[in-house]
C-alpha cells in the first residue's frame, strides 16, 4: 500500500477523514436519488399522457409478436416485454434513421418506450441485429395534421443546423484519421499504439453520438457490442470498435484484427459521408441528444460500454462536448424564449463537467472500473438531469407537439 492511499508518513487516514469520506459518498448518494426522484416523476408523467395509446410488443428469440402493428399519430407509448433468453434491444427506423429506441431489456422484463411519431411508415428491430425486422404504421389524425401546420418555419434553424453539418464533417474526417492511426497500429503489432488510438477513436466517435447514432446500420456495424449477436464475442458477426476493444485490452493482443481494422475504417468513411448526406429536421436536433443522453444514464453509466477498456469516462466527457455544441448552436435562438430554459440546461452541463472533471486526475481519467459506486449513480443522474433540461428546448422553441 502506497503513501498516497495511507496519507502521510504511511499513517492510516484519521477517523475524522473517514467519517467525512462516507459523509461525502452519502451526499453523491443522495443527490443522485433526488434526480433520479425527479426523473422518474417526468417519466411518470410522460407515461401518463401517453396511457391511452400503449401498445403490448413481445420479443421472443427470433422475433417480435406482433411484428406488424399500426398506432395513431401524436404521443404513444410502447411496452416492450422481453421473452428471450438473452438482453435485448428495440428500436423504430425510419429508413436509415433511429427514431427511438431501448436497450438492455433484461430477459423476462418489460420497458416503456415513448414516442411522439409523425405519420409514415416505419421499421422495428426485434432483439438480436440477425433477427428479422418488423413494421410500424403510423396513420395520421386532425391533431397531427394541425400540429404540422403550426410549426414554426425552418428558415430560423437554417444556421444552426448548417453549422452543425460542418461540425460534423469536422469530427467526420478527424475520425477516419483516428480509424487510420488505428488500423496502421494494429497492422504493425504495437499493442501499446493501438491501445492509445482506440481511445482516441472513441472519444470523436462520442463527440459526435447523437448523429452517428441515427444511423442505426451504420452504428450497428461500427458500434455494436458483443450483447447483440448469438455467440457473443465469438460470433463472427461481432466486429467494429468494440471487437477491436475486446482483443486490444481483454485479449491484449493485435492478432487477427487486422481484416476488422480494415473493415471499420471504411464503415467510418462512409459514415462521414452519411453524416453529410442525411438531413436533421428542428425537432430532430435536440431529440437525437436527449436520446443519447439517456442512454448514458440508464446503460452506459453502469460501465457496459467500454467493459474491456473502462475508458468510459472520456467518452462521457466527449459526450458532453457534443451536447454543448448543440446547445451553444441553438443559444441566439433560445435566448430569445426567456432565460429560463437555458438556464437549466447550462447548470446541468455545468453540474456534470464539474462531477466529471472530479475523476481526473494528472494522467487522465480513472479507469471506470475504479470509480466508486456513488460517483457512477451520479454520472447517471446527470446525464439524466441535463436530457430531460434539453427535452424542454423543444417546447420553448415551439417545434414540440402540445
Amino acid at each position: 500500500m502506497t503513501s498516497h492511499e495511507t496519507g502521510a508518513a504511511g499513517k492510516p487516514p484519521s477517523p475524522r477523514v473517514l467519517s467525512l469520506a462516507v459523509a461525502g459518498s452519502a451526499l453523491l448518494m443522495v443527490g443522485a436519488g433526488l434526480v433520479f426522484f425527479y426523473a422518474s416523476h417526468q417519466a411518470q408523467a410522460r407515461r401518463a399522457a401517453n396511457a391511452g395509446h400503449e401498445t403490448l410488443i413481445t420479443i421472443r428469440d427470433h422475433a417480435c409478436e406482433p411484428n406488424d402493428l399500426s398506432v395513431p399519430a401524436g404521443p404513444n407509448s410502447f411496452r416492450i416485454v422481453n421473452q428471450s433468453q438473452r438482453a435485448v434491444e428495440w428500436e423504430i427506423l425510419d429508413g436509415v434513421l433511429v427514431i427511438e429506441e431501448r436497450e438492455n431489456i433484461a430477459p423476462g422484463l418489460s420497458q416503456v418506450i415513448n414516442a411522439t411519431l409523425q405519420p409514415g411508415r416505419y421499421a422495428i428491430t426485434c432483439g438480436l441485429l440477425s433477427n428479422p425486422r418488423g413494421s410500424l404504421t403510423v396513420t395520421p389524425t386532425a391533431a397531427s395534421e394541425a400540429a404540422a401546420k403550426a410549426r414554426p418555419a425552418l428558415t430560423a434553424f437554417i444556421g444552426p443546423l448548417s453549422e452543425y453539418r460542418v461540425y460534423l464533417a469536422s469530427q467526420g474526417s478527424a475520425l477516419v484519421r483516428a480509424g487510420q492511426a488505428l488500423k496502421d497500429a494494429i497492422q504493425a503489432g504495437d499493442l501499446q499504439q493501438a491501445q492509445a488510438a482506440y481511445g482516441a477513436a472513441r472519444v470523436i466517435y462520442q463527440r459526435i453520438a447523437p448523429a452517428s447514432q441515427r444511423l442505426a446500420e451504420l452504428d450497428n456495424r461500427i458500434n455494436a457490442r458483443a450483447d447483440y449477436f448469438e455467440q457473443r464475442e465469438q460470433d463472427p458477426a461481432f466486429a467494429g470498435l468494440h471487437r477491436i476493444e475486446y482483443g486490444l485490452f481483454q485479449q491484449r493482443t493485435t492478432a487477427g484484427l487486422a481484416p476488422v481494422a480494415e473493415a471499420m475504417l471504411r464503415d467510418l468513411s462512409e459514415l462521414k459521408t452519411q453524416l453529410l448526406a442525411q438531413s436533421i429536421a428542428p425537432q430532430q436536433f435536440t431529440e437525437a441528444v436527449v436520446r443519447s443522453l439517456r442512454n448514458l444514464a440508464q446503460i452506459r453509466s453502469s460501465g457496459e460500454e467500454e467493459r474491456y477498456s473502462h475508458l468510459d469516462l472520456p467518452g462521457f466527457a466527449a459526450n458532453l462536448e457534443g451536447v454543448r455544441k448543440v446547445i451553444d448552436l441553438l443559444r441566439p435562438l433560445l435566448a430569445r424564449t426567456g432565460p429560463e430554459p437555458l438556464a437549466t440546461v447550462d447548470s446541468a452541463m455545468t453540474r456534470f463537467e464539474q462531477h466529471l472533471q472530479a475523476l481526473r486526475g494528472a494522467e487522465g481519467y480513472l479507469p471506470y472500473d475504479q470509480v466508486p459506486q456513488a460517483q457512477k449513480q451520479q454520472i447517471a443522474a446527470d446525464a439524466e438531469a441535463l436530457a430531460s433540461a434539453i427535452a424542454a428546448i423543444d417546447q420553448a422553441l415551439g417545434l414540440a407537439d402540445q
